[in-house]
């Protein structure tokens, strides 16, 4: 069955750079969409950013634009997520999902997703 992992979530200071990746197993991935959500205590989970299957194509939410990076590998089998300039309101559990997407900010559209890892911002 298809199993996707992240890693790399860690308590971090305020201004800090983290890089998160996540790695999808378990089928062939070539036409499939990939992207981040998180979920901070409290709150729903919320888009981060999502890539195409091409690795052309990006989208970010507004709260991160300018600070977050997605990428793929030239497999097209996994992601990563490079953050700089963390902020406190950053901490959130943070999931990696796949999917042959028609909204990549939709959590709905996605078909699988990582158990998440968490990344704490501190002051």
């Amino acid at each position: 069955q298809v199993q996707m992992v992240e890693s790399g979530g860690r308590l971090v200071q305020a201004g800090a750079s983290l890089t998160l990746s996540c790695r999808a197993s378990g089928r062939t991935f070539s036409n499939y969409d990939m992207g981040w959500f998180r979920q901070a205590p409290g709150k729903e989970r919320e888009f981060v950013a999502a890539i195409s299957w091409s690795g052309v194509s990006t989208n970010y939410a507004d709260a991160v634009k300018g600070r977050f990076t997605i990428a793929k590998d030239s497999a097209k089998n996994s992601v990563i997520l490079q953050m700089i300039s963390l902020k406190p309101e950053d901490t959130a559990v943070y999931y990696c999902a796949m999917g042959e997407v028609g909204r990549p900010a939709a959590a709905d559209d996605y078909d699988y997703w990582g158990q998440g890892t968490q990344v704490t911002v501190s002051s």
